[in-house]
């Protein structure tokens, strides 16, 4: 049984950072893309970054671009997300999610198979 677990999150000033981490288990998922997909109160849930475990190669949505690098863990099937210069329009849930990689790095919502629970994000102005 697949199993995708969210740790972070929580309630951070504008301009301050936050660490999201996340493992999956119960697969061998070397040739996975791991990715974060967020969800603010009222609006439909969008990309905001993926990584593939085996190669590194990253992708992020315009908006986090240069805020908010993303890495994985290929060994331990994890996935970090650093994110730095937060701002108020950043406050949502963070679901880490997972997707087979033979189809490259995927930005939309549907294109992902596993999926966490999401810990809250909230940023204070």
């Amino acid at each position: 049984q697949v199993q995708v677990v969210e740790s972070g999150g929580g309630l951070v000033q504008a301009g301050g950072s936050l660490r999201l981490s996340c493992a999956a288990s119960g697969r061998t998922f070397s040739d996975y893309v791991m990715g974060w997909l967020r969800q603010a109160p009222g609006k439909e849930r969008e990309f905001v970054a993926a990584t593939a475990l085996s190669s590194g190669a990253t992708l992020f949505s315009n908006p986090v671009k240069g805020r908010f690098p993303i890495s994985g863990d290929n060994a331990k099937n994890a996935v970090f997300l650093q994110m730095n210069s937060l701002e108020p329009e950043d406050t949502a849930v963070y679901y880490c999610a997972a997707r087979y990689g033979y189809y490259g790095l995927g930005s939309k919502v549907h294109e992902y198979d596993y999926w966490g629970r999401g810990p809250q994000v909230t940023v204070s102005s």
